[in-house]
């Protein structure tokens, strides 16, 4: 609502006005905000009142999400996937559990013991809003120890790690019935973790991330030839890529906004997908990783209301929810 970009659109002289958003609220209510007050200004009231709520961590009630839902509806026109491509073949996602083994569980716990001793220590000096990027960094290592303890510590990259070892041998499987798969992650270093373990059991695979030049012969590598396998950085690869030869999809970290993780899988289900797509979350049990899902599920609320996407997880994180995350 802010940016540059924001303004110049306001400052449009136009008969008709017309804003193309894939996920309105995908982030948090400030972008909704901002595209009203281009379409039709005033109908959301202040600007404020949105950042405020969203400061606070003040979560909005039932009236009040279907008062504003009615509101918005004779303005949106949505159609979705569903309703575009209703040939698509059935897509489904399921969670896979992983247990983490005494050497990274060890780790695990030294860590998140730390962080509830520091945070909860800090949040109660100077308050939530205050403590907010301490909050980030520590939430952002504990995820890191739930994937592998190697990205806390170079030296232990050839540790064992829960994830992999569920992941590698379901990749055999798979590769040698015929199948080809995506893996996401939003973590480079743990690609690069997983490329050394596809080497040492002698899996073909392509590799996608932000520094990556040759997106294109890399897609057609996967889609037209032999290679089945093709590991992409989440931020990178989650949008603008059509990887319809792939029926798997396996997402080695959870991402706060789930709506990011539905776009990653989308680059498998997708128009020119034939096939069944299979969509695995692999989630390591009893860490932060857990506990996100369960804030994600509590979070949904707001925007199911109005036009089922999402709003960021921890824009509006409350004490209570740092309480359950560092459980």
């Amino acid at each position: 609502m802010r940016t540059s970009s924001a303004k110049a659109a306001r400052l449009l002289n136009a008969d008709h006005r017309l804003a193309l958003s894939g996920t309105p609220v995908e982030n948090h209510l400030g972008e909704l905000w901002s595209l009203f007050d281009f379409l039709n200004p005033g109908i959301l009231g202040a600007a404020s009142i949105f950042s405020t709520a969203r400061t606070t961590g003040r979560t909005a009630d039932d009236e009040m999400l279907a008062i504003l839902a009615r509101g918005l509806r004779p303005f949106i026109l949505r159609r979705t996937k569903e309703q575009v491509a209703a040939e698509l073949p059935a897509r489904t996602e399921q969670t896979l559990y992983c247990d983490l083994e005494s050497p990274q569980r060890a780790l695990y716990d030294e860590l998140r013991d730390h962080y509830r001793a520091l945070l909860l220590g800090t949040v109660a000096r100077v308050g939530l809003g205050r403590a907010k990027l301490q909050i980030l960094e520590a939430l952002l290592r504990l995820r890191q120890a739930a994937c592998h303890p190697g990205l806390i510590d170079h030296a232990r990259a050839a540790d064992p790690a829960a994830k992999l070892d569920v992941l590698v041998p379901r990749l055999q499987e798979l590769v040698a019935d015929g199948r080809k798969v995506l893996v996401f992650s939003q973590f480079t270093t743990l690609l690069g973790l997983l490329r050394t373990r596809l080497h040492e059991v002698g899996l073909t695979y392509e590799y996608l991330d932000g520094k990556t030049r040759d997106r294109e012969a890399r897609v057609r590598r996967f889609q037209d030839d032999g290679c089945p396998l093709f590991l992409v950085s989440l931020k990178a690869g989650g949008l603008g890529l059509n990887l319809t030869a792939a029926e798997y999809v396996f997402l080695l970290d959870p991402w706060w906004n789930p709506a990011v993780e539905a776009q990653a899988i989308d680059r498998a289900h997708r128009i020119g997908q034939t096939r069944p797509v299979f969509a695995f979350r692999l989630i390591a049990r009893d860490t932060v990783e857990e506990k996100v899902l369960e804030l994600q599920v509590s979070k949904r609320k707001l925007a199911d209301a109005i036009v089922r996407a999402d709003e960021s997880l921890i824009r509006d994180l409350r004490r209570e929810d740092l309480d359950l995350l560092l459980s």
